[in-house]
């Protein structure tokens, strides 16, 4: 396909994925676009030549990408982007313009985002595929129907899903805070009996050196240090807020050696708990 092509989807009726736009073009040197905001989404592949994606990602951080054939790139809606073609080999791409319902779910499992926006291919099958379906659209006929060219959009979020190089990624880091987010859950149902990482591994049906390097990397302390400061945060509020004995207190948050509990409460706070207490205590008001 040697000459550039546009066209528009008129057809509002499909909620789930939806066409605005698409097209191709052998862009000339330096030939540029933006900087501009786009309303829907935007993606392009880079049949061959060089250019660059400008994304401002704040108002102070622009972060710049340089791009060639085999590659794509994301640009989100409601964000300021800007790019344009190399000067010695300027690129020709295709690129389709989309929303829906859907449309937002399907990129993040690809792992595309204003963040990451550069999609590169796991295998050159994948490559083909999509170049394929993106110049199907390109070159389709004003009167093709409007399920025929959706059903080739659909078949180009396929190819973005399931051939997104960064896709293993986001499913690791997606499944990693998953099983983070159950591990707190059972922390705070069961912190005042005495519970072990073991105990919390097994309850996922983990590994526990796994389970111990996932949630270290999400949480930043280990699951042993999470437990021992979860525990000494409900201790801390009972100090301020009740008139509970020590003993009792250290029970309630699963240490029944009050003197374990004294000495762990002094690691986190830096004083014993009958100091904290008498530093931080919240009286409450008495009726007039």
């Amino acid at each position: 396909m040697a000459k550039p092509s546009f066209h528009v989807f008129s057809n509002d009726r499909f909620m789930d994925l939806t066409l605005y736009q698409y097209g191709y073009e052998r862009c000339r040197p330096l030939h540029s676009f933006g900087p501009s905001i786009r309303n829907h989404f935007l993606f392009h592949y880079i049949i061959s030549g060089k250019g660059t994606l400008l994304v401002d990602e704040s108002s102070t951080v622009t972060k710049e990408y340089k791009l060639h054939g085999g590659m794509g790139f994301l640009i989100e809606p409601d964000r300021v982007n800007t790019y344009f073609a190399d000067r010695e080999d300027p690129w020709e791409y295709t690129w389709v313009e989309f929303s829906g319902l859907k449309a937002k779910e399907i990129l993040d499992t690809a792992g595309l985002s204003t963040e990451a926006p550069v999609f590169i291919p796991s295998s050159p099958q994948i490559a083909d595929t999509l170049k394929e379906e993106l110049l199907h659209l390109a070159s389709s006929s004003s009167d093709s129907s409007s399920l025929h060219l959706i059903g080739h959009l659909y078949l180009v979020m396929d190819a973005i899903l399931t051939g997104s190089s960064s896709r293993n990624r986001t499913q690791n880091k997606k499944r990693s805070q998953f099983y983070t987010d159950e591990a707190i859950t059972f922390i705070s149902q069961n912190y005042m009996f005495p519970i072990t990482v073991e105990d919390m591994a097994q309850r996922l049906n983990l590994d526990r050196s796994y389970f111990g390097k996932i949630f270290k990397e999400i949480m930043g302390l280990a699951p042993q240090e999470f437990l021992i400061q979860y525990r000494m945060s409900r201790a801390a509020e009972l100090l301020k807020t009740s008139d509970i004995p020590v003993k009792d207190i250290s029970v309630q948050v699963g240490y029944p050696n009050q003197l374990h509990f004294s000495r762990a409460f002094k690691n986190v706070y830096g004083v014993s708990p009958r100091t904290y207490r008498q530093n931080n205590r919240i009286l409450k008001k008495q009726n007039p």
